[in-house]
Formats: structure tokens, C-alpha cells, sequence
């Protein structure tokens, strides 16, 4: 199946300046209906429009919404869904750039374990704090501009990094701060699955199953 084919197609294009009144005015009943219908109008739109401008304002959705917005629409659909993997997608973004340093930190800790996945991410070298926010906006700018699967792929790699480093630096602190390193060997394993939901997605994408 062509790339054309696999694309959402809706009648009405809508960009970010029309997604928060749109939000406003959902029945509660018709939510999942609308997630996935304003998933599709987006990614569609940006993908077909081919508008750098367009694209760089879909990256920086959540700064012009806020978490909060996107969450009520998207955060509850299943996570092997167009909302469900552009909500991930999302606050994958947000986290990265509130956590810059820290996850830096992880990420070069989980590269000595991880580098088929660290490949696949595509974080430039030294991975610092300022290529940590370089690459997520990088891996969700190929959701509107470039293989859809590929940055689902991207995305879900760089967990797998982080993931792994958070766990070897929660194996640090047991016996000297266990309750930080209960708190990371959950998140890593939060990270973990996160990975596994977008490498789903990517496959669903590639079958023309994600919707």
C-alpha cells in the first residue's frame, strides 16, 4: 500500500489555531470520535501541505495549548490509535524539554547498553541537554514531515535508551535512596512500555491500521 493511500483523509483541514475552540465544543459522549478525527485532520494536514512554518507550529502544538488541552481530547484512547500515539508523541516532547538535564544524563548512561537503539534515535554526539531537545523535536517533526513509522520508530528507540540508563542509575541507588530508586526503576518500566506501544504504532502505520 502506497504512502498516499495510508494517509488520513478528511474533508476540512484544521491547524492549531482551530484545535482549542474545536476541544471546547466536544460532548463528552463523542470524545473518542473527535480524538480520532482531529488526529487524522492534523496529521493529514501536515503531511500534505508540505509547509515548513505549518509543520514547525504542529511541533509546538503543546506550547501553543498546553498539556492540559491535548490530554482532555487525546490522552484516553487506546494507545495503538493515531491520538493515542500522537498524545505519546507529544508528551514524550514536553518531558524532554522540562527535563532536559536529567535526561541527558540517563540517556548517556543507557548508550553503553543500547546503541542498535541509540542508532536508531539518531542523537548526535555528546548527547547533552541541548541535543536531548534538538532530537525530540526532530523525532516529532517526521510525524508531519517524513516517514510517519519511522519517527514512531525514532521515538520509541529513544525511550528504550532512556529506559535502560534510568534503570542502571536506579540500580545506584539502591540501599542509599531506595524510594529514588524505586521511583526509577517505575518510570523506567513506564518508559519501556511506552516504547513497545510506538513500535506497535509504527507497524500498524506501515499495514494502513492505525487510525
Amino acid at each position: 500500500m502506497c504512502e498516499d493511500e495510508r494517509r488520513p483523509r478528511r474533508p476540512t483541514p484544521m491547524g492549531p489555531g482551530t484545535f482549542d475552540a474545536f476541544v471546547g465544543n466536544v460532548d463528552p459522549a463523542d470524545v473518542s470520535e473527535v480524538a480520532h478525527e482531529t488526529a487524522a485532520v492534523l496529521v493529514g494536514t501536515g503531511r500534505a501541505e508540505h509547509d515548513p512554518e505549518l509543520t514547525a507550529r504542529l511541533v509546538h502544538l503543546v506550547d501553543e495549548l498546553g498539556l492540559s488541552t491535548v490530554a482532555a481530547l487525546w490522552s484516553a484512547q487506546p494507545a495503538v490509535s493515531l491520538p493515542g500515539c500522537l498524545w505519546r508523541m507529544y508528551v514524550l516532547r514536553e518531558w524532554v524539554q522540562r527535563n532536559p538535564v536529567e535526561l541527558s544524563a540517563d540517556y548517556r548512561t543507557g548508550l553503553a547498553h543500547a546503541s542498535v537503539s541509540h542508532a536508531v534515535a539518531g542523537a548526535s554526539e555528546p548527547p547533552d541537554p541541548a541535543s536531548m531537545v534538538s532530537l525530540s523535536d526532530s523525532i516529532l517533526t517526521g510525524v508531519f514531515d517524513g516517514d510517519l513509522a519511522v519517527a514512531l520508530e525514532r521515538a520509541a528507540a529513544f525511550c528504550r535508551v532512556i529506559s535502560i540508563g534510568r534503570a542502571h542509575r536506579a540500580d545506584d541507588h539502591d540501599g542509599v535512596d531506595d524510594t529514588l530508586a524505586t521511583a526509577q526503576t517505575r518510570s523506567a518500566a513506564a518508559l519501556l512500555s511506552t516504547a513497545q506501544d510506538l513500535t506497535r504504532c509504527a507497524a500498524a502505520w506501515r499495514d494502513g491500521r492505525l487510525h
